[in-house]
């Protein structure tokens, strides 16, 4: 259920106000292209700057216009274990079908506190629970040996492995019970963590090109390699670009540029623009995403 090509995604934004009309759209555009899955509120979606009311609001607005067409996996994680709860909680009223729940931020606990931080969000509800570990963005690195605890808890089901390392991704593979999910949080790494056991990635360039990375990974599930590595190189240069700045600000800039919301984010993270800019307009012209 919880595998393939699924995309982080981003909130677009119109004059300081989440666009629903644009979300919407997005939706949409992902399905129809053939992705496998959405994650809205993830940091993709700048669920750190939403409200819990706005957070409800585009979880709710992404299952219904998925209408169980695919797995919406919706972003509850805070660095309270208490508010972390409470986001499950309006998460499941909003209709979704699983949850992703990043490790806390800014506390910088223990494995012992990490485990038991998962075992209180996972015994509030009964939703799948994806675990996320972005040490990049959270200061907090959930070893490979926390993740086999954590594994062993009902209701959590998988991982978002975003380190970025391939090797820690074959060792939390290696540790975890053979059906538990292991997908890529990084875009660079996905293809190769998926020829090594992963069952995919949470994309953010599926927001560009979706349908090109829904046939990655499904190729290279399937063995097709050489079929799956056509498509990482060339989207390479893309991931890349998308991480010239701080995410998602390269994103929402590439989106506003398809037409999809505005170039607009939520303080402190401030548009795209310039050379970095041109840089991006002239990748998507190339690869046939712009006109």
């Amino acid at each position: 259920m919880f595998g393939g090509a699924i995309t982080a995604l981003a909130t677009p934004m119109r004059g300081g106000e989440v666009d629903i009309e644009g979300l919407r759209e997005l939706v949409e555009r992902q399905i129809g292209e053939g992705i496998d899955g959405l994650v809205p509120c993830g940091t993709t979606g700048e669920a750190s700057t939403l409200s819990p009311e706005e957070r409800a609001r585009v979880i709710r607005a992404t299952v219904e216009q998925a209408a169980g067409r695919v797995p919406v996996i919706a972003g509850a994680g805070a660095n309270s274990t208490r508010a972390a709860v409470e986001g499950s909680r309006l998460a499941k009223e909003a209709g979704a079908d699983a949850l992703l729940h990043v490790t806390p931020y800014y506390n910088k606990p223990t494995g012992a506190g990490l485990v038991d931080h998962f075992r209180a969000v996972a015994g509030a509800t009964d939703l799948p629970v994806i675990a996320y570990n972005v040490p990049g963005r959270t200061g907090c690195d959930m070893l490979p040996e926390t993740v086999a605890r954590i594994a062993q808890i009902p209701n959590v089901v998988g991982i978002k492995e975003a380190t970025g390392s391939i090797v820690r991704g074959q060792q939390v593979i290696a540790a975890c019970p053979a059906d538990f999910i292991v997908l890529s949080g990084d875009d660079l790494t996905a293809l190769a963590l998926t020829a090594v056991g992963g069952k995919g990635v949470i994309s953010v360039v599926s927001n560009l090109a979706p349908g090109q990375m829904s046939n990655m990974i499904r190729w290279a599930r399937e063995g097709r390699l050489e079929e799956a590595r056509l498509v990482n190189y060339r989207l390479l240069k893309l991931m890349e670009l998308l991480f010239i700045e701080s995410s998602p600000i390269p994103l929402k800039a590439a989106l506003s540029l398809l037409g999809i919301g505005e170039n607009e984010l939520r303080l402190p993270l401030v548009p795209l623009g310039g050379e970095k800019l041109e840089l991006l307009r002239a990748e998507l012209r190339a690869l046939g995403l712009l006109s």
